[in-house]
Formats: structure tokens, C-alpha cells, sequence
């Protein structure tokens, strides 16, 4: 992300990380219709490369405890952990120093002249956590039974952190520093994925040596916000807990808190929260299996439990909603919406030198990149990592946007990401972005909304499945944009197929509540074809 060190942040890239607030946007002609308030990828080096530069410590230390509150998204949940994460896991991070002053390498040659680094040691001890809890499950025959006696767990048997050391490691700083000096969003990202892993398998882990063990899964993971820039030197702590549990799914709530201190955590503390899905299945018959219980004892956990099960709902109306609109073809957008939004795409599609000078087709904003998928990436089911494909997802966004409006883009969120179907190890892997629509925030900065799909295909088989669909946003750093740097463009479609999902997402973007009367009253405007663009929505 394209943050700087220093503790203070341009204006712009304040107003961009700030609470948003409902507002009234105006607008183009595009989105008359619309007039709502908004409430990698670089190779990898070879082991042998990244371990060219030094040696590490063989000392394990431990990570110093932190008191912490847990904060909801939408406003702040005092989720009490005093005491409680004196119990709670620590990962022990193999630190590639053992003090400060030893971060140079040896002869005194600077860390800029060493090769590039990708295996963290972060990274290296969340798959060490994960492959000691399962050491015991894969021992257990393959033909063994299910497990039949589930325990009641509490959130705090499997709470789990893990701290960077960065404002005293160097080399950590290497591996996560990006180009601007600032924290590299995609391996974050990728080590949330792995940590959520590890606590869902703490959460499923039984006593029985006798019983076969869980395949657990990636299903989906809700809306990512960056709620504050992180710095590359200050230290970071990524930690979670089990939220909730239903028959064979979990959800796996994740924090990063910057700074990471013994103090207790504060609202400013939190840099980003995020909800993890995972699935169970069984690993000879892969179907569903059911899954330990788990017993939320606080207030705060019983209405976290709470806001899991509704979020659970949520997710099966929409897949219920999804079918339905499969199995009866019926269009859930309206005529004149999409016609709307294709008007301004043909004329720029079959007349350009008549067409607004400020506005750019879809596919003219595409990049795409793909990649075979090694050994190297898969996860402890022979897979390919959920996390790594965040990470080379995002990656693929932040160049989409960046080469789209000419400076460098400032993260602000991803939205649900569902994970359709499993990549495996071989596979062809086609990532394939675009900038879907633009708008402009309260303050007037740009939003830029890009879409990631991402595809298995097969040669041998002459086919293509869409695995995942990421989608981000994005703003600019106006303080460092030049003066006489092109204007963000307003993006538009060329495809009633594109038409329909910038309207699906637009919708998702911009969620709102009508009241009955507004409600039917805009239904008969658009009935009789005159939409007011001041009409207001309740």
C-alpha cells in the first residue's frame, strides 16, 4: 500500500481511512438511478535464496502476553479479554535476530545488498502451529471412525496471537516492507488466512487418538476494512478466537491491533477486524461433518455468537436467492437500469470521438496474469492455500488500479469473498482484473471499485471454472497526485453481461433501508420512466 513510515499521513489518506458516514452522492447520468447514502505479484525466490543471507536463532522466545478488548466493525464491542489472554495461545515466532544491534549482517554489509526474502518466519511458525495440532489427527488410521463424542468448547480454548516484531527486526521489516515503505497488505492477508486455519483446527481438535481427522476449508471471508495505515516499524499483533459454530461451519473473528503492547487495547488500536468461514468435511467421504460445540460465556461473546448466526442466515438467503434466479432465469435487475448504463457504453463503443472525454469502457481497464500452481503453495490438505490466493488477488488489484488512475492507490477494504471451488496443486490459475465502477466519497476523493476473478482452467480438458471473484476498493493519495495528472475517469460498461454486475455490486456497495411510501412511490417513477435524480432514499 502506498503508506510512508513516518507517522503522520497526508491529508487525503486521513480523510480516506476515517469513519465514513451516510451521505448524499450525486451521480452521472450513468447511475441516474442511483442516488444512495454509503453508511504479487513478484516470483518467488527459491528456498535457497532466501536463505542466502543469514542464519537464524535456534532459540524459541516467548511473545509477550497481551490484554486486549475485541471491537465490533460498526461501533466498538468490549469484548473483555483482561486475564483471558494470559490464557489464550501464543505462537512462538523463530526471530531472524536475536537483538537489534545484530540485524546487519555479518563484514557490515547493508541489508540492501542482500537478496530478496519471502518465507517469513511469521509464516513459517503459523504452518508449524497448524502441522503440530494435526500431528496427532494424521497419525490416527485413515479408516478409523468419525468422530461421534463433540465437545463444548469456550471462545477462549482456541484464542491464538501471533506478534510481529518489527519496530526490533529488520529482516521481519524486509519481508513485509512494501516498495513505499509501508506493509505489504497482500501477506497480511495471506497470514490471517493461515492463522484463522490454525485456530479453527485448534477449536476441532478432540481428545479420541482413535477417530479420523477433519478436512477443514476456506468458505468465505466477510469485508475486510482497513480502519488505519499500518507502519512498517511498529510492532503488530494478528490474533482470533472461535465467534461462532453451526453443525459443520465456523466463523473465526481475526484483529490486527498496531501498536502491540501489554496496554490494554484501545478503539485506535485496532487496525482491522475480520470474520473467517471454514467448513468441515469428512476426510474420506467428503461430506459435511459436524464439528465441536462452542459455549460463548460473556455477554460480548453471547452477542458476537449472536451476530455470527445472522450472518450465517445471510449467507444461505443469498445462495438460496442465487439458485432461485438460476433455475427460473429470471433477470433480478430492472430493463431501464441496465439500458440506462449501457447508453453511455455504445456511444464510446461505436462512436469514441462522440463520446464524453472523461469516461472509459470496462474492458479497457483489464489486466491479467497466470500462474501453474506449485508444491510450494498448497496447504495441509495437498490444496492450494486460501490465503495465497488473497494475496496474489490483491496484488493483481493494487496494479489494476495503479496503472488506472496514474498514482499510487490507497487500500480501503475487500468485500465477502466466497471460495467456490478447490484450486489444486498443477492447476492453470488465471487471474483476470478490471476496474468495475468510480465514485467519489463525502470529501470528494476518488473511489475506485476493482473486480478479481479468478479462474482454473484446463487444457487437457478444455475447460474453465471461476474458483473465487474478489472484489476491492481503493482510493488516492491526493496530497502526492501531480498537478497535471490525468482526472480519475468514470468507468463504464459495453455488455448487458457487465452492466448486470457493476449494478450487482453498486447495489452490495450501497445497501439502503426504504421506508413503504418512498419505497412505492420510486417504484412508480421508474414504472412511468421519470426517475427524479433528487428524489431522496429513506
Amino acid at each position: 500500500m502506498s503508506l510512508t513510515a513516518g507517522r503522520g499521513c497526508s491529508c487525503a489518506v486521513a480523510r480516506a481511512f476515517g469513519l465514513r458516514r451516510p451521505r448524499w452522492v450525486f451521480y452521472s447520468a450513468t447511475f441516474s438511478s442511483y442516488l444512495r447514502p454509503r453508511t504479487h505479484s513478484a516470483q518467488e525466490r527459491s528456498d535457497s535464496e532466501c536463505s542466502a543471507g543469514g542464519t537464524e536463532e535456534e532459540e524459541k522466545e516467548r511473545l509477550p502476553v497481551l490484554n486486549s478488548k475485541v471491537l465490533k466493525p460498526e461501533r466498538p464491542i468490549h469484548w473483555n479479554l483482561s486475564g483471558s489472554m494470559k490464557k489464550s495461545e501464543s505462537i512462538p515466532v523463530i526471530s531472524t535476530v536475536s537483538k537489534p544491534d545484530e540485524a546487519q549482517p555479518s563484514g557490515n554489509k547493508p541489508l540492501s545488498m542482500w537478496p530478496g526474502m519471502y518465507h517469513s518466519p511469521v509464516t513459517a511458525a503459523l504452518w508449524n502451529a497448524r502441522s503440530s495440532i494435526l500431528e496427532r489427527a494424521w497419525r490416527a488410521p485413515k479408516d478409523g471412525p468419525p468422530q461421534s463424542n463433540f465437545i463444548s468448547k469456550t471462545p477462549e480454548d482456541s484464542r491464538t496471537s501471533i506478534l510481529y516484531t518489527l519496530s526490533t527486526d529488520e529482516i521481519l521489516q524486509e519481508q513485509y516492507r512494501n516498495p513505499w515503505q509501508g506493509v505489504r497488505i497482500g501477506k497480511l492477508l495471506e497470514d490471517l488466512d493461515a492463522l484463522a486455519g490454525t485456530i479453527a483446527v485448534r477449536h476441532c481438535a478432540d481428545e479420541d487418538h482413535t477417530t479420523r481427522p477433519l478436512l477443514l476449508v476456506t468458505a468465505s471471508v466477510d469485508k475486510i476494512s482497513l480502519l488505519k495505515p499500518l507502519r512498517i516499524d511498529e510492532d503488530l499483533r494478528v490474533g482470533g478466537a472461535v465467534a461462532w459454530v453451526g453443525r459443520s461451519s465456523m466463523e473465526i473473528r481475526m484483529e490486527v491491533i498496531q501498536p502491540a503492547s501489554d496496554n490494554e487495547v484501545t478503539e485506535d488500536d485496532m487496525a482491522l477486524i475480520a470474520n473467517f468461514t471454514f467448513v468441515a468435511r469428512d476426510s474420506v467421504t467428503r461430506k459435511s461433518a459436524q464439528v465441536n460445540r462452542l459455549q460463548p460465556v460473556t455477554d460480548e461473546e453471547k452477542k458476537l455468537f449472536q451476530e455470527g448466526e445472522a450472518r450465517d442466515e445471510r449467507r444461505k438467503a443469498r445462495m438460496k436467492d442465487f439458485s432461485e434466479g438460476l433455475r427460473t432465469g429470471k433477470d433480478p435487475h430492472d430493463s431501464q437500469k441496465l439500458q440506462a448504463l449501457l447508453r453511455e457504453g455504445r456511444v464510446l463503443s461505436e462512436m469514441p470521438t462522440l463520446a464524453d472525454r472523461n469516461s472509459i469502457l470496462i474492458r479497457d481497464t483489464r489486466l491479467e496474469n497466470s500462474i501453474i500452481c506449485q508444491p510450494q503453495q498448497r496447504n495441509m490438505h495437498g490444496r492450494i492455500f486460501g490465503g495465497f490466493l488473497m494475496r496474489r488477488a490483491y496484488e493483481l488489484s493494487y496494479t489494476t488500479c495503479y496503472v488506472f488512475c496514474g498514482t499510487k492507490p490507497v487500500f480501503l477494504e475487500v468485500d465477502h469473498v466466497d471460495f467456490r471451488r478447490p484450486v489444486d496443486v498443477g492447476d492453470l490459475l488465471r487471474f483476470k482484473a478490471c476496474v468495475l465502477y468510480t465514485e467519489t466519497d463525502e470529501n470528494g476523493d476518488p473511489l475506485i471499485h476493482v473486480e478479481v476473478v479468478a479462474h482454473v482452467t484446463q487444457p487437457e480438458l478444455q475447460s474453465s471454472e471461476v474458483s473465487n471473484t474478489f472484489y476491492f476498493t481503493f482510493s488516492v493519495d491526493q496530497e502526492h497526485r501531480k498537478e497535471d495528472s490525468p482526472p480519475i475517469l468514470k468507468v463504464v460498461p459495453s455488455t448487458v453481461e457487465e452492466a448486470r454486475i457493476v449494478l450487482s455490486r453498486y447495489d452490495a456497495d450501497h445497501p439502503v433501508c426504504q421506508a413503504p411510501e418512498a419505497s412505492k412511490k420510486r417504484d412508480r417513477e421508474e414504472a412511468a420512466g421519470n426517475v427524479s435524480l433528487r428524489s431522496k432514499v429513506l
